[in-house]
């Protein structure tokens, strides 16, 4: 929704000197899932951490599955780097269960912890192995920045690599309910969802910032599939309002963007900013009024799942772009690879690459496809209708984005078997959904019957929704073992009809269910490849 055009020390410090990765997605666009898949470098439903609260979400599902000792900073120690983290880590990370265990793998932490991560005015942080302390009266983000650069100048001073991870809070919305007065947690029905609150310093700003006015802003018809398409078109009031939430978010981005410019000043200081690489990014996106949708995410819309990536760091190239495919479970393998670490191998994701060298290369020779995932509830973080309850629930799906020279698509379906396709090189805004008897009758895409699309399609999203390391990565060569198909394009020859049409399955929930919970998820893909398979797929492709 244009937020970076409002952070000119972002675009001073990061884009103008680094690499923005324009085709960068979460993997499941919500905060805790995402999180994990980034320091796991593993999708969700392979980590099994799918929400923000238990029983299927939140740090105490982390630490259930293990993974306190497999993630990223504890990888980075044993590479021998120093690691430090300050501002939110997981939800339920909270002021009962912070030392029960100790978050492993930090050199120094001083973590927000719920149920005051999202009141701006009154956050609770919790220093290494500490007790909580109350900063009520500051502002997070700003309490965020001093803590900053105190590690800063910790980790300069030890005199080994390092590694800092920084998460303000903003631009969340602000989250209050009475229990949180008393430290307790709360019923999602129960809390206010209200605009996120800027520096006092900021509040002034932006008067008249709207949502962009894009053709699928608050449309006159609705679109999408499943619950969202019954939602009806948003009156003057509610426009208006989900306006405000918008310029308070870009408000409250100023901190945001005044924290990179004290931290980049700071390594120029200590005279380490050109050996220092510095990703900036976000655990999911978001949706304004949208499809009429009130402030929240969730959904597999490209304004929730296509977040800014922008890297800075030596050889990688200045005030360039790029167009290939990168994932959030990408980040983890890239950050092991600067570190000259080993990779793993049951990573979900790649590399990427940081030169110039590897990024063209990378044009031709990487992955095209996001594998999107979600299961449980959609909520309403604006104002709460009784046509739009805070909580939505069965918004279970998995889905598939597709971008390749020729094609820019998102397939998906629904828990309830619902499907949907969208061209996003004809429909960006994704309005009009080719599986949807109600929206026309087209019959070809690509210059092919659309049946035949949609059968890769399906069959390709069949492996990825339960697809584990180096099948996630290359899961054309599931379907292909002889190797002669790497993308959409390939596998759309028409000597591969008769196998997709006759030998490969298709996806179908059993039911909604609020987790990954398998025996609702319908058949999983097994490679099953007999030798006779083989040796035909190997004469096709001779």
């Amino acid at each position: 929704m244009q937020s970076l055009d409002y952070m000119p020390f972002v675009k001073k410090h990061l884009s103008d000197h680094g690499t923005s990765f324009r085709r960068h997605f979460c993997t499941t666009a919500l905060c805790c899932p995402s999180r994990v898949s980034l320091w796991t470098g593993k999708a969700a439903h392979n980590t099994n951490v799918t929400d923000v609260l238990p029983p299927h979400g939140g740090y105490p599902k982390f630490i259930s599955q293990g993974l306190n000792e497999k993630y990223l900073p504890v990888w980075l120690q044993e590479a021998g780097y120093n690691t430090y983290y300050t501002g939110k880590l997981f939800n339920a990370h909270s002021v009962n269960t912070y030392d029960s265990p100790f978050a492993a793998g930090w050199t120094g932490s001083d973590f927000l912890l719920d149920p005051f991560t999202y009141w701006y005015m009154n956050s609770t942080y919790q220093r290494n192995c500490d007790p909580p302390v109350s900063y009520e009266g500051q502002h997070s983000v700003d309490v965020l920045a001093k803590k900053t650069i105190d590690f800063l100048d910790e980790a300069y001073e030890a005199g080994k690599p390092f590694f800092l991870g920084l998460a303000p809070v903003a631009p969340h919305a602000d989250i209050q309910s009475p229990a949180f007065k008393h430290g307790n947690h709360s019923n999602i029905t129960d809390v206010t969802f209200s605009p996120p609150v800027p520096a006092t310093r900021h509040a002034h700003l932006f008067q008249g910032a709207k949502v962009p006015r894009t053709s699928n802003f608050n449309p006159d018809k609705p679109s999408g599939g499943s619950w969202i398409r019954n939602l009806p078109q948003q009156g003057p009031d509610n426009v208006e309002y989900n306006d405000h939430f918008y310029a308070q978010r870009l408000r409250a981005l100023q901190g945001v963007d005044e924290l990179v410019d004290s931290v980049v000043r700071r390594l120029e200081e200590l005279g380490i900013l050109e050996n220092t690489y510095l990703f900036y990014s976000t655990d999911n996106g978001y949706h304004i009024g949208q499809h009429r949708l009130n402030p929240s995410k969730q959904c597999s819309f490209e304004e929730d799942i296509n977040i800014p990536l922008i890297v800075r760091g030596p050889a990688v190239p200045k005030n360039f772009t790029t167009d290939i495919v990168t994932t959030h479970t990408d980040l983890a393998p890239t950050l092991l690879q600067i570190a000259g670490a080993p990779l793993r191998d049951d990573f979900d994701g790649l590399a990427i690459p940081l030169t110039q060298a590897g990024l063209n290369q990378a044009k031709g020779g990487r992955y095209e496809h996001v594998t999107v995932e979600f299961w449980g509830f959609a909520s309403n973080e604006g104002q709460v209708f009784d046509w739009y309850p805070i909580i939505t629930t069965n918004n279970t799906y998995k889905a598939l984005r597709v971008v390749g020279e020729s094609y820019n698509l998102l397939y998906q379906v629904w828990c309830n078997n619902e499907h949907e396709l969208y061209d996003l090189t004809t429909d960006s805004g994704q309005m009009v959904n080719l599986l949807h008897p109600n929206e026309g009758s087209i019959s070809t895409l690509l210059g092919l019957p659309l049946d035949k699309i949609v059968q890769r399609l399906d069959t390709l999203l069949f492996v990825l929704k339960s697809c584990r390391a180096k099948a996630c990565i290359h899961p054309w060569r599931e379907l292909h073992p002889a190797g002669n198909v790497e993308s959409l394009k390939d596998a759309l020859s028409p000597r591969f009809d008769t196998f997709y049409e006759t030998e490969t399955e298709r996806i179908k929930f059993e039911r909604c269910e609020m987790g990954y919970i398998l025996d609702a998820e319908g058949p999983q893909f097994e490679r099953r490849v007999s030798e006779l398979e083989f040796h035909r797929d190997w004469s096709e492709w001779t």
